[in-house]
């Protein structure tokens, strides 16, 4: 049996979980999604995601209503606000029901008292959406970023930025990986189109297809048979770059949740993979990605900065390399990036980074291949930090990804396009 619970206080409280504790939304939206009944868990995503990539304009039209903001034990109610807020600007949910079951949340959330309030401030922007839509296009609260993260990508991408930024807040395309092992990309395409859907493919890697409309995995042909997994183009451009081969032993370091592990095996079947991630309960998924696909591979808790301690002295034929990082190019994906990072995080992932390098490249065979991967766009975790790699590692050099002034292939993300990534190719002496 359900919970009868107000569903706009549980979003207020999914996303203070979030910009107060600095919880994963892809932790604690699960779990609120169970208060609820199983029809009301897509709006309840909407609405925090939604919330979450907008929570700048949001933030300034409150402060643009209220003279302080609610603090404390009232913070919750702030946030209520906030679901309130987008509902009326960005959603197609009639006024009055927004209004009415925003209002009855503060009730859930023992703030009766507050009802007022919640009411006076919603019908107070009401009345002021006008002006205050046109005043809201002016300043940085546009650009929906906090403003440590846009000064970086102004500083780094002069002329990119706002392509960037725009491409961060839209939603994300829903990509395709076909296995290549049981169809071609073309073959499984005409199953799509069988099924009523269409796809656009990717002009580059040969087994990416961009959904038309994302929509549930049980309804894509063979998904349970491991015929096609979803994974966003820019990730799959790694097994591509990395070019396993059957018969070489492979190492996937920081593999959860598996993706590029079962691209690997589905690229080189023959291969021999060792899969290590830090993190147990993500690394279940690699298990659960293999076992879906019919693959094996061997899988162990690791921390990529001692991997003395899980493989010995082994050394592989090739390493894919995706590292920690700020995720700065998945925040389509992930709008909670944004509040859960701080400008103090980038020098300390970069600092993880050169450590994991550092360590791990004793472990690639003479005339090997290690891909260094990010989902990030900020040039200390990518081509700074590779351009230290190759001056410190005299026998590294750089193939088929940049040159030595500029290293690797910085990709930004698009909107019809992948998500922003960074690869860099670099083989042992």
């Amino acid at each position: 049996m359900k919970k009868n619970t107000n569903l706009r206080s549980v979003a207020a409280e999914t996303i203070e979980k979030v910009v107060e504790r600095g919880e994963s939304l892809s932790t604690v939206l699960p779990v609120a999604q169970k208060l609820l009944a199983e029809k009301d868990a897509a709006l309840l995503q909407e609405l925090c995601y939604g919330v979450l990539r907008t929570l700048p304009q949001l933030e300034w039209v409150i402060s643009q209503l209220m003279e302080r903001p609610l603090t404390g034990k009232q913070r919750a109610l702030h946030f209520l606000i906030m679901v309130g807020l987008y509902q009326l600007m960005f959603t197609r949910i009639p006024a009055h029901a927004a209004l009415a079951e925003t209002v009855e949340g503060a009730v859930a959330l023992k703030r009766q008292q507050l009802k007022g309030l919640i009411n006076g401030v919603l019908r107070q922007f009401q009345r002021k959406q006008e002006e205050l839509t046109t005043a809201m296009a002016e300043g940085d609260q546009q650009y929906l970023h906090p403003k440590w993260l846009l000064a970086r990508l102004r500083n780094a991408w002069p002329e990119q930025w706002p392509q960037i930024v725009d491409a961060n807040n839209q939603r994300p395309p829903m990509w395709l990986r076909v296995n290549r092992q049981h169809h071609s990309r073309e073959a499984w395409l005409t199953l799509l189109q069988e099924a009523g859907k269409n796809a656009e493919p990717h002009p580059v890697h040969k087994d990416a297809l961009r959904l038309e409309a994302p929509c549930p995995v049980s309804q894509l042909p063979g998904f349970d048979l491991g015929w096609v997994t979803v994974q966003d183009a820019s990730a799959q451009g790694c097994v591509a770059l990395l070019d396993p081969q059957n018969g070489e032993t492979i190492l996937d370091l920081c593999a959860a949740p598996g993706g590029k592990t079962t691209h690997i095996l589905e690229a080189a079947p023959e291969a021999s993979v060792l899969a290590v991630d830090i993190d147990a309960k993500r690394l279940a998924r690699v298990s659960e990605n293999l076992q879906r696909l019919n693959m094996t591979a061997e899988v162990k808790v690791g921390d990529g900065t001692a991997p003395e301690q899980w493989c010995g002295d082994r050394q592989f034929d090739r390493i894919l390399l995706d590292a920690p990082c700020s995720a700065t190019g998945v925040i389509r994906r992930h709008p909670d990036i944004k509040w859960l990072r701080r400008d103090r995080d980038i020098p300390e992932l970069a600092a993880i980074q050169q450590q994991i390098l550092d360590a791990v490249w004793p472990h690639l065979k003479p005339g090997g291949t290690l891909l260094y991967a990010t989902c990030s766009v900020l040039p200390e975790e990518n081509h700074l930090q590779v351009a230290a790699f190759l001056a410190r590692h005299t026998d590294a050099t750089l193939s088929d990804t940049g040159d030595e002034k500029q290293p690797g292939i910085q990709v930004f993300p698009d909107a019809q396009g992948g998500d922003g990534f960074y690869y860099a190719k670099l083989v042992k002496k």
